[in-house]
């Protein structure tokens, strides 16, 4: 090559190690300095890709040609740019696990030109301490590290220690190797310096004294007043993820653990023109409303949707809450038109809400219903339009909520312009709703954060009421805290040692280069996925059930080798294309060779409301948990009322064609499955339905 750049390739040629891939978790940098905004968010989302491709853990090689040679960098340039990608990786809830610093591969030979040393016992390899700590306790792990080498009484070591010292002389040509590894705990701090502060062209020096600052600040707080582990500062990437801290108020806890046991799960009913998917939008995007259905468009699937404003289909969505109470913010701050993924919120979040959106619309109740059945839902959001009184379709979704024993929030929205009568007149009808004898609450208004307080622990008792406007922000808050401030119901990690039972909700045949995909739910045990986890698929329309491999699973969108009870997941199979065929939603996945069965026997009680008769061959749509099937009722027998203080024949009586149930009625009914083999057990919660909801009941026992 010639020009006047020809030296400075000639010193470019020496190669120190093999060249950069486009795909995996190695990255080669020459320098990182002097960088626009936009040039950081490119860096970021480069990093990003990395850390997936690891699967949470990177390598950045810095003062390294694409091709693997020396970029001949002295000792400063280096370490500025490692700064730089240690404050970008601080960003991404990621931290610097190992930062080694590299010098004397290059010498001068007789001649003056460059050359790689022969002997590599002459190269120097200096570990250095992260710039920005660990992101939980700062700096004091270095000053302890310091003093550790202190009080060595090695001398030899000391001499060594003492000779190994970088050089930041010019001729000193140095390169890194900087380990970066996701870290999945809330209680990673941001970064001191925010990525715009870094476009800024703030110095090395700069940059460094403010993290200090930053992170001494922090030290003094109560909440990272924490002591450094008495080890050596080198941590491996899962030590990282599942050390224990010595803070005894905020313990590290990792993603799964998060979505498992902090993950509260909320239904959102209503009526259609309530405005459910408007709030769930924008209390997971944070941005408000234009009143004409921005915010609902963010969260909703179908094209058709949009357009009408209907929501047809059972979605599911995340928000966040830090330690403190602070929601995380939807938007993703490096793409600002595009949304946070759910492995994002996961692993910000400290607790988790699921809102799960419903249908309103009264064609779609079949909807609603499967969706509350099966969603495992702790508590339910009933939302009221303020502009109106509430109609009918709110009285099935109160009954429907506590036929199934959920404890009930009420939201009153749109109360942005709304006449104050009406207003009125909507709490007022709805009180009468909630003290009726099908739903036994008693309507109680949350004005303020000690009025939260009060209501907790009472919910089965009383249905707080808050006013909200997603237009203006009004009462948002309140229902933040609210929902923060809600216990967890259904404890599914005591269900950890029963036999693995997950509840397939939806199906993807053919996913490219992975194979038959099904999501669900994880109702019992756990599972390590793998190439020798064999599994039951099923049951089928011939009541069979398909052994396959459960080659790989995903939470919240993270790869996982281990689902456990209490989790919403996905696990790809290894299945051929005519058994592909044969999956469907409802399916079970366990462990244990199981057995399906048509006929399943049922104690029920009869709704009351409006007039119902049931008797002998009474057909009935019946849903039991993630099951729903049409069903004939083939034996009644009356449930003993004495033990009610109810006489024998309380709303039940046998005439010429059998025994007759009324509304109010207990029975022992023996249900069979109109179409197929369903797998079920006893102790499931069932519903039934001949278009409005008529019934409730456990089953009890499967006949042999």
């Amino acid at each position: 090559m010639s020009g006047p750049n020809a030296p400075l390739y000639a010193k470019r040629s020496l190669r120190v190690i093999n060249a950069e891939s486009d795909d995996g978790s190695t990255e080669y940098k020459r320098q990182v300095h002097k960088l626009s905004t936009s040039r950081l968010h490119t860096l970021a989302t480069q990093m990003s890709y990395r850390l997936d491709e690891g699967r949470g853990r990177c390598t950045y090689h810095i003062g390294v040609e694409d091709d693997g040679c020396h970029s001949v960098l002295d000792y400063s340039a280096v370490s500025e740019s490692a700064w730089v990608l240690e404050s970008i990786a601080r960003s991404l809830n990621a931290v610097v696990l190992e930062r080694k610093m590299i010098q004397n591969e290059i010498e001068m030979d007789d001649n003056g030109k460059l050359k790689l040393v022969e002997n590599v016992n002459d190269v120097l390899v200096v570990e250095e301490p992260p710039v920005l700590g660990s992101g939980i306790d700062g700096f004091n792990c270095e000053d302890e590290k310091e003093e550790k080498s202190c009080g060595d009484d090695d001398e030899e070591a000391s001499k060594k220690k003492a000779l190994r010292k970088l050089s930041a002389a010019d001729e000193a040509y140095t390169r890194c190797e900087l380990t970066i590894q996701r870290v999945e705990t809330h209680l990673l701090d941001p970064s001191p310096l925010s990525l715009s502060s870094l476009s800024r062209g703030s110095s090395f020096a700069e940059g460094v004294k403010g993290a200090v600052e930053a992170s001494s600040s922090k030290l003094k707080s109560p909440v990272s007043s924490t002591t450094c582990r008495k080890e050596e500062s080198k941590v491996s990437g899962e030590s990282m993820a599942n050390a224990e801290m010595n803070d005894s108020h905020h313990p590290v806890n990792t993603v799964e653990e998060t979505l498992s046991t902090r993950n509260i799960r909320v239904a959102v009913v209503g009526n259609v023109d309530a405005g459910k998917s408007t709030m769930i939008g924008t209390l997971t995007t944070s941005f408000l409303d234009d009143g004409r259905g921005s915010s609902r468009t963010a969260i909703m699937k179908h094209r058709h949707e949009i357009e009408s404003g209907r929501t047809s289909t059972s979605s599911s969505h995340l928000l966040g809450f830090r330690h403190s109470g602070e929601p995380i913010v939807g938007r993703d701050k490096l793409r600002a038109n595009k949304m946070k993924s759910e492995d994002e919120i996961a692993r910000e979040s400290y607790r988790i809400v699921t809102l799960m959106d419903l249908a309103g619309h009264e064609k779609y109740l079949k909807t609603t219903i499967h969706g509350v059945s099966s969603g495992f839902a702790d508590y339910a959001i009933v939302l009221v339009n303020s502009r109106h009184p509430p109609t009918h379709m709110t009285q099935h979704h109160l009954n429907l909520c506590c036929s199934f024993g959920i404890p009930i929030i009420v939201v009153f929205t749109k109360i942005d312009g709304c006449p104050e009568h009406a207003l009125a007149t909507s709490k007022h009808e709805l009180a009468k709703l909630l003290k009726s004898p099908e739903i036994g609450r008693r309507p109680f208004a949350i004005k303020t954060e000690q009025d939260i307080v009060t209501s907790m622990g009472k919910l089965h008792t009383l249905a707080p009421t808050i006013d909200i406007s997603c237009v203006t922000g009004e009462g948002l808050d309140l229902l933040r805290k609210m929902l923060f401030s809600l216990p967890k119901r259904r404890r599914h990690e005591k269900k950890v040692d029963r036999p693995f039972e997950f509840l397939v909700e939806d199906i993807f045949p053919n996913v490219p280069g992975v194979g038959s995909v099904v999501s669900g739910f994880v109702n019992a045990g756990e599972l390590n996925v793998g190439s020798h986890c064999n599994v039951y698929v099923g049951p089928t329309n011939d009541g069979t059930f398909l052994k396959t491999v459960a080659k790989s699973a995903h939470v919240a969108r993270i790869n996982t080798s281990h689902v456990t009870a209490g989790q919403s997941a996905c696990l790809a199979f290894s299945l051929n294309k005519e058994l592909r065929k044969k999956l469907r939603r409802g399916m079970v996945v366990l462990q244990e060779s199981p057995t399906a069965t048509k006929e399943f026997d049922a104690e029920i009680c009869v709704l009351k409301g409006e007039g119902t008769t049931i008797r002998r061959s009474y057909q009935a749509y019946v849903h039991i948990l993630n099951v729903r099937q049409s069903a004939f009722a083939r034996d009644i027998e009356i449930v003993n009322n004495n033990a009610l203080g109810l006489p024998p024949s309380h709303n039940a009586k046998e005439d010429t064609e059998g025994i007759v149930l009324r509304p109010g009625s207990r029975a022992k009914v023996r249900f069979e499955f109109a179409q197929r083999p369903e797998y079920i057990r006893p102790g499931m919660r069932m519903l039934f339905r001949d278009g409005r909801v008529r019934g409730v009941g456990i089953i009890t026992g499967i006949p042999q």
